[in-house]
């Protein structure tokens, strides 16, 4: 999708005030930074941490829905989930190698996060016991990544911004798809309508963390959006999530499990929104920080992928060499 050839290409950059504000003045003019163009350190690095950890998390959250691609209750199911699965891997592959434009490999992505350094979205340390998490995980996960990624088609780097527009558009499809299978199970039998609420129970909070930590506690997030990386806070995309999905639970009879829900009239400039409970964030840093339920089976799962598949990046190299030699 991108050529590795674009690496390191401002590698002499003098970063002086004359040069941040030059570059500044390129954003706020809504121009596109393009791999060859000149730009600071830290805006390079905030890229690749950020697009590295969404690349990771489309890798990673492949884990817990392919493990349920054999148990699916019906082929056009089977099929669906197989499908959507195999888009995530797409989704993955971009982002490397949007990421690799700025001049970090995939092996060094790769090492980072299974060391440690590097993270994925908390959402994917909790287990999917119950075929209905498939369909909340379409539902939620996928609508709050959508919330989070529709923005990013505008985001200042041109390679980030053009690989969402297809991965936005895939992802939403992901949504309807999860929403229609939680419908049909609340549609059917009281045990189907009742695993449909134990799901609902179970993925609502973490999905909420999933924009990350409250805009108090967020240290990147003032310059990302100076940068237009991102357009909007976590505390607002978070925002913008309940008020859209609250709606979608009432239509098929689920219930939120929030004590403290409720409509405020008073909310986004008058138009009105819900007023929610509070987050547990010792919560989402524990399992942040590698200690959810899943942590440990996620990084081996990929380590093991990674390992496995050794020999045919080695075969890849060696052809490409071959070719290059003729």
């Amino acid at each position: 999708m991108y050529s590795q050839g674009l690496i390191g290409a401002d590698s002499n950059i003098v970063e002086d005030q004359a040069f941040l504000d030059a570059f500044q003045q390129r954003i706020d003019a809504e121009e596109k930074i393009e791999p060859n163009d000149p730009m600071p350190q830290a805006y390079r690095n905030t890229l690749i941490r950020m697009i590295g950890q969404h690349a990771h998390s489309e890798i990673v959250g492949m884990l817990p829905e392919g493990n349920w691609i054999t148990r699916a209750p019906s082929l056009r199911r089977k099929v669906a989930l197989l499908a959507k699965v195999q888009d995530e891997g797409g989704h993955g592959l971009y982002l490397y190698s949007a990421a690799e434009t700025l001049g970090v490999s995939r092996e060094q992505m790769t090492e980072e996060l299974l060391s440690g350094k590097a993270k994925y979205s908390s959402i994917f340390n909790y287990p999917t016991p119950s075929w209905a998490d498939i369909g909340t995980i379409g539902w939620l996960v996928d609508g709050a990544a959508i919330m989070n990624q529709v923005p990013l088609c505008r985001c200042s780097y041109g390679p980030y911004a053009r690989a969402m527009i297809r991965v936005c558009k895939e992802e939403s499809f992901h949504q309807r798809q999860g929403y229609e299978l939680v419908k049909t199970l609340c549609e059917g039998t009281a045990e189907q309508k009742a695993m449909a609420q134990d799901s609902l129970n179970r993925w609502w909070w973490p999905s909420l963390m999933m924009f990350g930590p409250s805009d108090t506690d967020s240290q990147h997030s003032d310059q990302s959006m100076k940068w237009k990386i991102k357009r909007f806070t976590n505390d607002a995309l978070r925002q913008k999530f309940v008020d859209a999905t609250i709606p979608q639970a009432e239509l098929i009879g689920l219930h939120v499990p929030d004590k403290d829900l409720k409509w405020n009239e008073n909310k986004n400039d008058g138009k009105g929104g819900y007023d929610f409970g509070e987050i547990d964030w010792d919560e989402f840093w524990r399992v942040v920080k590698g200690h959810g339920l899943m942590n440990k089976d996620r990084i081996k799962a990929r380590k093991k992928a990674w390992d496995d598949g050794a020999w045919v990046r080695e075969a890849a190299q060696a052809f490409a060499k071959k070719n290059v030699a003729a």
